[in-house]
């Protein structure tokens, strides 16, 4: 297993040699600094601490400021811990960054998606619209919500208006098109959820 944090650039286009077009998304990937390595015999099982972005010493409250001071290390604005495979190899201070991955490699990436608000039914889950002729006026309300006197409620799970998006998001099986590592870019086929400048971690693909 291999993983690193980034943080999503945009998106473009690339050519392949057949000069097909390839719509990418451009994710700055590291470099990612080892902060922590957790083995076997200590913790109980093997994976690395990964840190991303160098923060400011006043914006780290004191338990993580003294957890950096431990091992070293600047402190980050991200931290993430992932079992990956070489853990051994690694140590504290090693920097982790894009030339992980090589082009055609399987990624799935995570990220948090775009936040829509309140939204509706029709919005948040596709319902179709009421009737919009001989005076009706339920255009996009939800309609009935349960039965009468039986089961006399409501089930958990049941689709109806709330806050839309905003939430973890996983896509699998995305293609690594171009690794820049001069630059820490990768290029990944397709799109990937959040914004511009949200952070995504990319992991080699579990399928």
């Amino acid at each position: 297993m291999k993983a690193i944090l980034g943080k999503k650039v945009g998106m473009t286009q690339v050519f392949t040699e057949t000069g097909e077009v390839v719509p990418v998304t451009v994710v700055e990937a590291g470099p990612c600094t080892v902060i922590q390595k957790k083995t076997e015999e200590v913790d109980g099982y093997s994976s690395v601490q990964l840190g991303f972005v160098d923060d400011k010493e006043n914006k780290v409250n004191k338990p993580l400021k003294g957890h950096f001071d431990k091992y070293g290390v600047n402190p980050k604005k991200y931290i993430r811990e992932f079992r990956v495979e070489g853990a051994e190899a690694l140590e504290t201070g090693d920097e982790v960054k894009a030339d992980v991955f090589t082009a055609g490699e399987k990624v799935d990436v995570t990220g948090i998606s775009k936040g829509k608000g309140f939204a509706g039914t029709v919005k948040r889950w596709n319902f179709n619209t009421g009737p919009k002729t001989h005076g009706s006026r339920n255009y996009r309300r939800p309609g009935s919500i349960g039965a009468g006197s039986d089961p006399a409620r409501v089930f958990k799970g049941k689709k109806m208006p709330g806050h839309m998006g905003h939430e973890q998001v996983t896509v699998q099986n995305l293609e690594v098109v171009k690794v820049d590592s001069e630059k820490n870019l990768l290029l990944i086929k397709g799109a990937v959820p959040g914004p511009k400048k949200g952070l995504l971690t990319i992991r080699q693909t579990v399928k």
